[in-house]
């Protein structure tokens, strides 16, 4: 009857350690297991570098770049999962740029990285495209921030896109009393640079004018049955007539105008 007693209580014990070890077991591969990656075998570490049988390579066959008309016949989560292959493509060729110019090495088809930041490029443009439709269909407006033309410190134009401070413009002092208060831009210092860069480009408008001109009369003077009208296209802002009446412009020849 012992015997009996002791093997029931041997067998539900084996039973109750099996399930629960088959349960821990179970728990550890929810634990482990990844919900989102890009590779079905996790490499850890060795995914920043490249398949070790192209290590020894001198040129690697590669493909070009995505196209923009190819993206956009994609969808959202296709170009979210491409997006985080294109990165981590561009990580391990990084990596592998660092350690060849360590090692004192030929970096394989440098390319590369060209082609995989093109293709994230029109990632993000296609993806831009389809931000301002929405927000044009829904609120009317693109969605993106406001570009605006301001006056810099040194008194040139550019643009401006607003962005969020932690800090008030009222409040920010350090912006307020020179940009505002003293007047950097009305400064002596920066009038005297605006006043030698106006100049600069103007020397340049000059010379540039000078050279048109100049090379409007050698053409005269070598092809004398020249097409005006088409004379007058290439250089728009040359005086054609005036050139006719210069001495540059006649060759050994009875002018026809």
């Amino acid at each position: 009857m012992n015997t009996v007693i002791i093997k029931n209580i041997f067998r539900s014990t084996t039973t109750l350690c099996m399930r629960s070890q088959k349960s821990i077991n179970t728990a550890a591969a929810c634990i482990v297991k990844r919900d989102f990656h890009t590779t079905k075998p996790t490499q850890d570490l060795m995914e920043f570098f490249d398949a070790k049988k192209n290590w020894p390579e001198t040129n690697i066959r590669v493909g070009r770049a995505w196209k923009l008309d190819e993206l956009r016949l994609k969808s959202n989560t296709d170009l979210h999962k491409l997006w985080y292959v294109l990165l981590k493509e561009r990580n391990m060729l990084y990596t592998m740029e660092h350690e060849c110019n360590e090692r004192v090495r030929l970096f394989p088809n440098p390319e590369r990285i060209d082609k995989v930041e093109e293709s994230m490029n029109n990632i993000e443009s296609v993806i831009r495209e389809r931000n301002i439709a929405y927000y044009k269909l829904e609120t009317g407006e693109t969605g993106e921030r406001p570009v605006k033309d301001v006056i810099n410190l040194i008194g040139m134009p550019e643009k401006y896109q607003p962005s969020e401070y932690d800090t008030p413009k009222f409040m920010n002092t350090r912006w307020v009393r020179p940009y505002l208060k003293h007047g950097f831009i009305n400064s002596l210092a920066v009038k005297k640079f605006r006043r030698l860069y106006n100049e600069k480009i103007h020397s340049e408008v000059r010379k540039a004018h000078n050279r048109d001109f100049n090379h409007v009369q050698h053409l005269l003077k070598r092809f004398p049955n020249l097409d005006m009208d088409t004379l007058k296209a290439e250089y728009p802002n040359v005086d054609i007539e005036k050139a006719k009446r210069t001495k540059k412009s006649r060759g050994h020849f009875m002018p026809t105008y």
